[in-house]
């Protein structure tokens, strides 16, 4: 049978239904999907590693001799960790993991058996160890002894040299067929390796192959990072083009009443906010559809901007949406809205999913009929029921917290509305050129002027009778607390504090203090309640999950406690932290770890005392956690990068946005002959590429 990219798997030389089932557990069902399953790493076994010389940090391979295999319960839980320890002539080593691989993982090992160990050296208490290694037999009639070779994920009934092995048959039997994707005027402009070969190096890395192997900075290794990150880019430079030639509700001009109105406010705009909203008021100007993300850090006033946009909005003749995730931020939102806007002769609607059939329908009727001039609400907003006379500006505030499919349908409510995306998770440079490339970006970095900086404090377990005892002298002197907890109820699977045992517990130990509950799995109306009782100050304390991570403005708590703060990424632990300083009094943040920390763990949550810039610490998120779960994996696109990284080969990033950007310059379209094959491959929309296209 003639192999193509198109063939299954299966029907490889060596593999069959069994093992290609077996590879069907990892998402390859063809050869292409095999071929572009990347190495995770390389092995150098022209330089052999002893274990006395490992140091933190280092990926690294080395042949050892198994002792023993050992488990333990993981506190309360259910859960164990397991150890298997390895020695060589120089020492020993732990090899800890809190999962199984598979099923059988740990029973294979016997004592005294040679194995191949691969993985990172971590630094635990002055020890160094592995942690979920790679662990295989080691084989010594491997002819691969004196080389450098590619090491894949282990997978129950692959060894990795059998998956090197029937890789290397594939590209055999595909010799030639590989077809080159990029046009060959910008392979020559950058160049780049033609694609066959660099595919196959990354597999079969050539004899002279160095340490840049290793460290994926080979000419082939750049070949495939470029093009990832070209595909993306490519998606958005059309859509921004896209953009640029529909229209859009071009406004008058009429500012008098904006300034007016910003000299009515109670505080001053920093720079930062003027400049923001100098942008946009200047794209509404335009004839067509404003596409801008607002990133504002914790606190600097990036909703004010956008209640200003929607004034020049409305005083122009236009209707305005905004959207917002939950629904305690859009209560808050409109509050205020209906603060500002109804005095001035704007009518201001809300809309939620829970609200009755009668009153949405009511809603909805006023906003066909222009009655309503600004509509605040949930995801409520994008229902098919939903329409607008004279939608002009649509904006979606914590955006990151809604998927692209969610964003578009909002842009779909009007004829070409601007559309505005705010933020309060600072975003690094190279995750918003991925994601948002077709968006122009405003920065407000500055802080209101008075507002103080949050103190912020690391500590253990041994210290909870201290930070408890601090609570109460806050409470006491007529503040008010945030306790976070990681989970709503106990698990048996997580040795972690949950907030309902935590908030009964805590009223029994403190019968003075008046607490509160929220969590997620709360009903609407008695989340609403607790959180307004909050509010007024007839409660002292609030026990909540992360549910009040974004938006909740209550400027008299001054402290929040946050339990397993080890749990968190860094970018949410600063969220958190945004819910204290937002009045007068001094404020602080208490970061509690849980028991049996990491050094790593430890190290990362104490960058939070190190700094309240969220754009420093958004920076040092992205590298620790990577952008799935920095933004969460409903940010759809991030996972299609397979050898890309955004933080590692920024520098290619930016090549491949620029080539992207002469590519649409000289055919928008794409209709030259010489890029049909880019638009055949925008056009076939699979992986992160129909992702990125839906939004």
């Amino acid at each position: 049978m003639e192999a193509n990219i198109d063939t299954p798997v299966q029907y490889l030389k060596g593999v069959g239904p069994h093992l290609g089932r077996a590879f069907q557990k990892r998402g390859i069902t063809t050869i292409e999907d095999l071929i572009h399953w990347y190495p995770r790493g390389y092995q150098d076994r022209r330089a052999a590693r002893k274990i006395s010389d490992l140091k933190e940090g280092e990926l690294v391979s080395l042949r050892a001799q198994v002792v023993g295999v050992r488990s333990q319960n993981l506190g309360r839980s259910k859960r164990k960790m397991w150890d298997v320890v390895l020695r060589d002539s120089s020492g020993v080593i732990h090899c800890k993991y809190f999962r199984t691989p598979y099923k059988g993982y740990f029973e294979r090992f016997s004592p005294n058996m040679f194995v191949r160990v691969e993985g990172q050296v971590t630094l635990y208490r002055g020890n160094i160890e592995f942690h979920h290694p790679d662990i295989r037999d080691d084989e010594s009639d491997d002819e691969n002894l004196d080389a450098i070779i590619p090491l894949y994920t282990e997978t129950e009934g692959l060894s990795p040299r059998r998956i090197s092995k029937i890789i290397s048959l594939a590209f055999n039997r595909l010799e030639g067929k590989i077809e080159e994707t990029l046009p060959r005027w910008l392979l020559e402009k950058y160049k780049l390796p033609p694609r066959e070969v660099s595919l196959r190096a990354l597999h079969i890395p050539p004899e002279e192959s160095g340490l840049d192997f290793s460290q994926r900075k080979s000419k082939y290794h750049r070949r495939v990072i470029f093009e990832e990150f070209f595909w993306m880019q490519l998606v958005l430079m059309s859509r921004k083009s896209t953009a640029i030639r529909l229209k859009a509700h071009q406004m008058s001009g009429n500012s008098s009443t904006i300034k007016a109105f910003i000299e009515s406010l109670p505080f001053s705009l920093t720079h930062d906010q003027e400049k923001a909203l100098g942008e946009i008021i200047e794209d509404l100007n335009c004839p067509h559809p404003m596409h801008r993300l607002v990133q504002g850090d914790v606190g600097s006033g990036k909703t004010a901007v956008a209640f200003l946009a929607a004034a020049y909005t409305l005083v122009n003749g236009n209707q305005c949406a905004l959207m917002a995730p939950t629904e305690i931020l859009c209560e808050q939102h409109y509050k205020k809205a209906k603060e500002i806007f109804e005095p001035l002769g704007f009518k201001v609607g809300f809309l939620t999913g829970r609200m009755k059939k009668s009153e949405r329908e009511l809603i909805s009727n006023q906003l066909t009929s222009g009655e309503i001039s600004l509509v605040i609400g949930t995801h409520a907003l994008i229902q098919e029921d939903v329409d607008f006379k004279s939608l002009g500006l649509a904006i979606i505030d914590e955006q990151h917290r809604f998927g692209v499919h969610q964003r578009r349908l909002l842009k779909t409510k009007g004829l070409s509305p601007h559309f505005l995306v705010m933020t309060a998770t600072p975003i690094p440079r190279s995750l918003a050129m991925t994601l948002y490339g077709d968006l122009d970006v405003s920065l407000i970095k500055e802080s209101p002027r008075g507002r103080k900086p949050v103190v912020t404090r690391v500590v253990f377990e041994s210290k909870r009778a201290q930070v408890m005892g601090f609570m109460e002298t806050q409470i006491k002197a007529g503040r008010q607390v945030y306790i976070i907890l990681p989970l709503v109820e106990e698990s048996e699977k997580m040795d972690l504090k949950d907030a309902i045992n935590e908030y009964e517990k805590l009223k029994k130990q403190y019968p003075k203090i008046r607490f509160g509950l929220i969590h997620g799995r709360m009903k609407s109306e008695e989340k609403e309640e607790s959180m307004n009782l909050f509010r007024q100050g007839k409660l002292d304390a609030l026990v909540s999950t992360t549910v009040i991570e974004v938006g909740v403005d209550v400027p008299n708590a001054n402290m929040i406690l946050i339990e397993h703060s080890e749990r968190f990424g860094l970018s949410q632990l600063h969220q958190l932290r945004g819910r204290v300083g937002r009045g007068e009094h001094k404020s602080y943040c208490v970061l509690m770890l849980g028991n049996a920390v990491s050094e790593d763990s430890r190290n990362r949550v104490r960058v939070m005392a190190e700094t309240n810039n969220g754009f420093e610490i958004a920076d040092r998120d992205l590298e620790i956690r990577g952008p799935g779960d920095f933004l969460g994996t409903r940010q759809s696109g991030l996972e299609g990068f397979k050898m890309a990284n955004m933080v590692r080969d920024f520098e290619i990033l930016v090549e491949a946005r620029k080539a992207a950007q002469e590519v649409i310059a000289r055919d928008p379209n794409l209709s030259r002959p010489e890029h049909s094959k880019l638009k055949m491959e925008l056009s076939r929309g699979d992986g992160f590429l129909a992702l990125a296209t839906s939004g």
